[in-house]
């Protein structure tokens, strides 16, 4: 009887939060009005423990970045661009939890919203910054050590947090829709525009790698051929250096199309009064990307295994001097 009754709450009653739509499941388990207390609502529990894996990983890379001198090249700084964006979506997830059933409040509401916004947006703007990097390095690999290649890193590296703190300040600087459930989208309190503005520039994001690893290619079947013909001149560990890079883009390609592609989408063809369902069945998976990051940027780099290896059990110095730095490698 008691959940028949919490069913029959009308919307004006019931203001749903982060990932949930005023729908018509589980939507006053974000409710930000004066209510009973919420039932836990198992979707919410997954976010959260997805949160905090995330967290944990992330937290080790930007701490080896963070705390080891030899990384501080570009290629490791867009990885721990990458990983702080993911730790920073991590924690907003948690707090998302946290919030939801410990702080009935617009402002927090808000405040969660902005970070995650903040965060997921620059973890995707972190990627194109990295497909950048090893196209440049190459298309310009004889210039690509040089200091220009550090002035360029961190211009990318401020207009991508730049653009992602911006848009995180949209629905806390009032463009949402907490007064307005008509203008809500499948997020609230997103709106519909702010949610359509922030799915094409993914698109735009997910065209412009997919151009980048197509160009790539190209350079990649240009060396292998350059190889071929001059295999008595030159080694081929170049070729299979840069054929490991091409894999590893093409794995990153893949995982951050099947993770984000369908939220993208439906954020495009969904409408608020749509079930809950579809939103976290959407950005659940979106979520994965941000915990598959740092398995295939940073895990598996060997320079970052033989600090986590010094680390977890000493029997690798960390003064040994790296292999490689070149972005191909990671």
């Amino acid at each position: 009887m008691k959940e028949d009754a919490l069913s029959n709450v009308t919307e004006e009653q019931q203001e749903p939060g982060w990932f949930v739509p005023s729908g018509n499941i589980s939507s006053d388990s974000l409710s930000l009005s004066e209510a009973p207390p919420l039932p836990l609502n198992p979707w919410d529990v997954v976010l959260c423990i997805s949160g905090t894996i995330i967290s944990c990983e992330n937290a080790i890379v930007v701490a080896i970045i963070f705390y080891t001198p030899a990384f501080r090249t570009p290629m490791f700084l867009l990885i721990g661009s990458l990983a702080t964006a993911d730790l920073l979506a991590g924690l907003g997830l948690i707090f998302h939890f946290a919030f939801i059933y410990c702080i009935e409040s617009e402002a927090v509401s808000l405040i969660t919203v902005g970070l995650l916004v903040t965060s997921f947006t620059a973890s995707v703007g972190s990627l194109l910054a990295i497909t950048i990097d090893r196209y440049l390095s190459l298309y310009n690999a004889l210039t690509y050590y040089s200091e220009r290649t550090v002035t360029r890193t961190y211009i990318m590296l401020i207009i991508t947090w730049g653009i992602s703190i911006c848009f995180g300040l949209l629905p806390v600087m009032g463009w949402n829709c907490l007064k307005d459930d008509s203008n809500c989208s499948i997020v609230k309190p997103l709106t519909k525009n702010n949610l359509i503005i922030l799915s094409i520039s993914f698109f735009m994001i997910f065209a412009m790698m997919l151009q980048l690893y197509v160009q790539i290619c190209k350079i990649v079947c240009r060396h292998a051929q350059q190889i071929a013909l001059q295999r008595h001149f030159l080694a081929t560990s170049h070729y299979v250096t840069t054929r490991k890079g091409i894999s590893t883009l093409a794995v990153i390609l893949g995982t951050f199309a099947s993770c984000w592609l369908p939220f993208a989408i439906y954020c495009l063809l969904g409408d608020y009064t749509y079930p809950a369902l579809y939103t976290y069945m959407t950005i659940l998976p979106a979520t994965y990307n941000s915990m598959i990051n740092p398995v295939i940027y940073a895990f598996r780099n060997q320079e970052i295994q033989k600090v986590l290896w010094a680390v977890c059990c000493g029997c690798i110095s960390s003064t040994m001097p790296f292999r490689s730095r070149s972005p191909s490698d990671v």
